[in-house]
């Protein structure tokens, strides 16, 4: 049983309407958050009826601006809050939503996007048409983990696999893309144009040659064309895709497109690639620089960074650049740092007041090569200070089983 959601008003179930985002359900005057998520259809609706819900927390700011709400007054006989946690247990920052839960159904959501962008690739491999159904509502429960906790998104997505490179790429680029918009204030259909366009941007390489796609160091001249005709299989494939948005079709077309004119498929220039075009060329290089291949180990996010201002302002928007690093932070929710006293942790959640100052998940001495006692140390309370940012591969134990909350 849980309580009152923060900063959600109660309404009767008969003013609930599809686009309000709920966060819990009262039943014989009691709360469950289980339900929590935006309302997609009226089914949704007549379920909750039929389960005799009678009253619905729903939070405005995560709910579509066109909704209209008629609040309540609480009734006396909803259970108090709990009481405070025991201030021996290790202090995290406070959360609305719980992130373990929050992390588990991101898990579920990467592992549904790998096993329906292996469908989607097989389907365009044997030449089938694309239909956005099979994707939209994976991308609206995307969006809605990325709103409520975005921080959990990445740490899950943190874990990476070098052997199914296009598959993470892929599902990457799109939870990128969702934060990206999401921090540039989008509307909820953009973010999931973008989700959608982020999961299926590179389904052109299903025709490329194995040989020429998975090799392990750099392409000659001649593979590196035929490398890029994977852009004009993506148009012909695009094209024929049902319900495919106009930005679904920018993010997956126009990825590989310059400023200045020199990139393809298309050689379009400035005035020609609009901001989810511009925006999908930054996530793209972005995560292909930090990921890990078979032949390389990804860069940190700070090396990664850098290319990417080099790469400004004839390839890519500058603006755009220090907007997506402001986004990601310097720090990424999901990276390893270690800090000033040897101990090494995950970037647990950020802060954007202080981006240098995250909570800090500590597991492991570098200074003593040893596990430590886990704690959440928040830095921005904290004589400590991050010194450097560490690469799973130079650590000499498995970060993996410390993701879990």
């Amino acid at each position: 049983m849980l309580y009152k959601p923060e900063e959600s008003i109660k309404i009767a179930i008969e003013d609930l309407s599809t686009g309000m985002f709920v966060t819990g359900i009262e039943n014989s005057k009691r709360i469950n958050l289980s339900n929590a998520g935006r309302v997609s259809n009226q089914s949704g609706i007549e379920r909750l009826k039929t389960n005799d819900i009678k009253y619905v927390y729903v939070d405005q700011s995560l709910s579509e601006t066109n909704c209209v709400f008629k609040p309540i007054t609480e009734d006396p006989g909803v259970e108090p809050a709990p009481a405070t946690q025991d201030s021996t247990e290790p202090k995290r920052a406070p959360r609305r939503y719980s992130r373990a839960s929050q992390q588990k159904k991101a898990k579920k959501l990467i592992k549904e996007a790998k096993t329906l962008a292996q469908r989607l690739l097989n389907v365009t491999f044997n030449s089938q048409p694309l239909d956005v159904e099979e994707i939209d509502d994976w991308a609206d429960e995307l969006i809605e983990v990325a709103l409520v906790d975005s921080d959990a998104l990445h740490c899950v997505s943190a874990l990476r696999s070098k052997d199914s490179y296009l598959l993470e790429h892929s599902v990457n680029v799109a939870c990128l893309l969702v934060t990206f918009g999401k921090h540039l204030k989008m509307d909820s259909e953009t973010l999931k144009s973008l989700a959608i366009g982020g999961i299926i941007h590179d389904v052109g390489k299903v025709k490329v040659d194995d040989k020429v796609l998975h090799k392990p160091g750099k392409l000659t001249a001649e593979e590196f064309e035929h490398m890029k005709l994977h852009q004009v299989y993506g148009q012909d494939i695009i094209h024929g895709v049902r319900g495919l948005s106009s930005v679904s079709r920018d993010v997956c077309l126009m990825h590989h497109e310059k400023l200045d004119g020199t990139g393809y498929p298309n050689g379009l220039r400035e005035d020609q690639l609009p901001t989810v075009g511009r925006m999908s060329s930054i996530v793209d290089i972005y995560d292909a620089l930090t990921a890990d291949r078979c032949y390389k180990s990804g860069m940190s996010s700070a090396e990664a960074f850098k290319i990417l201002l080099s790469l400004t302002p004839d390839h890519l928007d500058r603006e755009l650049v220090y907007k997506f690093i402001n986004c990601i932070g310097m720090y990424p929710v999901g990276s390893l740092v270690e800090l000033s006293d040897g101990r090494v942790g995950i970037v647990w959640t950020s802060n954007q007041s202080e981006p240098l100052k995250p909570v800090i998940k500590c597991f492991y001495s570098n200074k003593y090569q040893r596990y430590v006692e886990v704690t959440y140390l928040d830095l921005k309370g904290s004589s400590h200070k991050i010194v450097k940012a560490v690469s799973p591969k130079s650590l000499k134990v498995d970060s993996a089983p410390f993701y879990e909350e």
